[in-house]
């Protein structure tokens, strides 16, 4: 029997649906991804006024204790790896202090010269004096601020979702510059050699002169950038939710090279976590849980390692070891060279944020408020403490300052020398 008009409407229907979809995923599949490059300093803005408040304490503070080595950005400096594994504290023991922060802090603190640098989620920028947990000055930010501060000479800077790169002085808070970019800024910044990096959610890569705010050069990646940029030698590297993992020259800006991964036939990769290195070699993870490692200089894969799982938080780097954990639970330490696993272990709740290396212990908290040490040689767990959430902190040769769950705490290790 001949089927019928509405049948043969239907038929064809379905036919035109099915043919559409497969042209768009011929397309998606040979797609070019968006082309990049240097733009105009034309939709930016420096600031050097200040009209915000600053809560500074009603007497000045006594003469800071220093302690060593400087953490001055997030990952611990620029080449983001967020290690110190000279430092040998062993596990946290007593907490010395802890100050209740009144608000989440996602990303941890920096530190120098005896003051702890803190960003808070909701917008709020404030200084501690590290050896008693004493607010020095706070100060409110355009806009929430999910990022870590970047501690350049005698200033700070802060990135908010408010649309700002701001210069504070470390010792009062006071308003140095603010670069307004006009759209959310959730890059941590990172200063070398008198230049501020930090990458702007419409895909913008800055380059700023450090002491006024100054645009060196913009470089537009048109995708959005949510990781902070990582400097090797001559090098700023970034990578963005296109699934593009970029190195650009610093002194002019240019590319040097490319890469855009893709997660399958129809679909690039899209990468939160920035790109941490050992000089060398770069590394970072997409959210599907694909990490790769590239060489810096060329940009050529060298091997790549699935997690099974989302992984949002930017590897750690130390002793020929890349360290991740991912939003299973799951931990693994990886050898540097090849990508070859070397341990797997597992803890209960879902990590987001980076891990942590020190001395021999790595670190990392789960969103279900629990903090671990896992042994770097052979990832067994050899301390567990019931609070935390994202980021787990920092340290210097004398204390771990930990973010748990609204508090700012420092610790001694076991093995931290008397003063």
């Amino acid at each position: 029997m001949r089927p019928g008009r509405r049948g043969l409407i239907l038929g064809a229907t379905f036919a035109a649906i099915a043919a559409a979809g497969a042209g768009v995923a011929v397309y998606l599949s040979v797609r070019t991804p968006p082309k990049g490059g240097l733009v105009a300093p034309t939709a930016v803005t420096v600031l050097t006024t200040d009209t915000t408040p600053v809560k500074r304490p009603p007497k000045p503070p006594h003469r800071l204790l220093i302690e060593q080595p400087c953490w001055p950005a997030f990952g611990g400096g620029p080449l983001r790896n967020l290690s110190r594994s000279d430092l040998r504290l062993g596990v946290p023991g007593k907490s010395s202090w802890a100050r209740g922060m009144g608000d989440l802090m996602e990303y941890p603190p920096a530190y120098c010269g005896g003051r702890l640098f803190v960003n808070l989620e909701r917008g709020r920028t404030v200084a501690l004096e590290a050896s008693t947990g004493k607010v020095l000055w706070s100060r409110p930010a355009p806009g929430p601020t999910a990022s870590s501060p970047a501690i350049s000479g005698p200033n700070v800077v802060v990135s908010s979702h408010g649309g700002t790169v701001t210069a504070l002085r470390q010792r009062d808070g006071g308003l140095v510059w603010q670069l307004r970019t006009n759209v959310p800024v959730e890059s941590s910044p990172v200063v070398d050699e008198g230049t501020v990096y930090v990458g702007a959610s419409d895909g913008r890569l800055f380059a700023l002169v450090e002491a006024t705010g100054r645009t060196r050069w913009i470089y537009d990646f048109k995708g959005r950038i949510s990781s902070s940029p990582s400097v090797i030698g001559n090098l700023v590297c970034i990578t963005t939710y296109t699934g593009a993992v970029a190195c650009l020259h610093r002194r002019t800006g240019s590319l040097a090279w490319i890469h855009y991964f893709k997660r399958d036939a129809f679909r690039y990769e899209s990468f939160y976590a920035s790109p941490s290195s050992d000089g060398r070699r770069l590394f970072t993870v997409a959210r599907t849980g694909r990490l790769v490692a590239l060489l810096a200089r060329t940009g050529d894969t060298l091997w790549t390692y699935h997690t099974g799982a989302l992984t949002y938080g930017t590897p750690s780097v130390a002793a020929g070891r890349v360290f991740v954990a991912d939003l299973a639970g799951g931990v693994a330490a990886l050898r540097a060279s090849d990508g070859a696993r070397l341990w797997a272990t597992h803890v209960s709740g879902r990590v987001l944020a980076p891990t942590l290396v020190v001395g021999d212990l790595v670190f990392l908290s789960t969103l279900e408020g629990q903090t671990y040490a896992a042994r770097v040689a052979d990832g067994r767990i050899a301390w567990h403490f019931r609070a935390g959430k994202y980021a787990p902190g920092i340290a210097t040769k004398q204390h771990y300052y930990f973010y748990l769950n609204g508090l700012l705490a420092a610790f001694a290790g076991t093995r931290t020398p008397s003063p």
